[in-house]
């Protein structure tokens, strides 16, 4: 059995909800409500989990991801001659990864993104890990979830999906799993995958979230994948083809979990920003 050493980020998409911010400067490298970009977080968590090598999936105007994780010397020189420490390590950090990266020429859908990374997974299981999901941010001691997939291909042999129970009004946002009966200690063997189905429709409310650990058979099926919901390569209708010639499960996920914490950040600084236009036009028109 291959031990699970590499992982794929996917960061080719376009960032058009915060434009014109993302016109020049990738999504990923937005910060969030710390001090961080997203995918440093990302990143971090791949090498807590034992991932040894990294594949970015980028696109266009998405060089200063490349630029964040490469040696900046002269940056890193003034620091060590004026005795700044801690900031070098902090610029440390993000140096010295085993970290590649390949371009997407055009964004055409996660299972697009995924198909990528065939030459450099090669033959073995690998992880996907996509921005908009940060796990256990601010809880050092949990596992991550990405060990947890990890420990669950040790057991099973298997691809295994992260899921969470999301309110079922929510379940059209997401891919969801109709399990086959109860979970064992969070770990379903599943039935079928769902891409946004309407509520109605929906097989659960066990939605799926932004980890997945796959077995290399997966890149055969994108390489012949009709395209599915918004006429994208979906990952969801890929590894549910993969789920019909092997077993596949799904990982409820019972951390803490921040969906889009950089998207809900800058919506509330727009909406402000929005609110105060508005309060000064009314001023003006008020007084002149």
């Amino acid at each position: 059995m291959s031990k699970v050493k590499k992982a794929v980020i996917p960061a080719a998409g376009l960032g058009t909800r915060f434009l014109p911010a993302t016109k020049a400067l990738a999504k990923e490298m937005l910060p969030t409500i710390v001090d961080k970009p997203t995918i440093q977080f990302i990143v971090e968590e791949a090498l807590k989990s034992g991932i040894e090598d990294i594949l970015v999936v980028t696109g266009k105007s998405k060089r200063s991801i490349e630029d964040h994780f490469d040696s900046n010397f002269e940056l890193e020189y003034n620091l060590k001659e004026k005795g700044k420490d801690d900031l070098l390590k902090l610029v440390d950090e993000t140096t010295g990864i085993g970290l590649h990266f390949i371009r997407q020429s055009h964004p055409r859908g996660l299972g697009d993104a995924v198909l990528q990374a065939k030459a450099f997974v090669g033959n073995e299981p690998f992880v996907v890990m996509l921005g908009d999901d940060l796990m256990d941010i601010t809880n050092d001691r949990a596992m991550p979830l990405t060990k947890q997939l990890m420990n669950d291909y040790e057991a099973t042999h298997a691809s295994t999906i992260a899921v969470m129970q999301v309110p079922h009004d929510e379940v059209s946002s997401y891919g969801v799993i109709s399990p086959q009966g109860e979970g064992v200690n969070g770990l379903y063997s599943v039935e079928t995958f769902v891409e946004k189905p309407k509520p109605e429709d929906a097989p659960s409310d066990l939605a799926i979230i932004g980890r997945y650990l796959l077995t290399p058979e997966i890149f055969e099926i994108l390489e012949n994948q009709t395209p599915g919901a918004g006429n994208e390569i979906q990952l969801t209708d890929a590894i549910d083809t993969l789920n019909k010639t092997q077993r596949v499960f799904a990982r409820e996920f019972k951390g803490d979990r921040y969906e889009s914490v950089i998207n809900s950040a800058y919506e509330d600084f727009y909406r402000l920003r929005s609110q105060a236009s508005a309060g000064q036009r009314l001023l003006e028109a008020v007084y002149h």
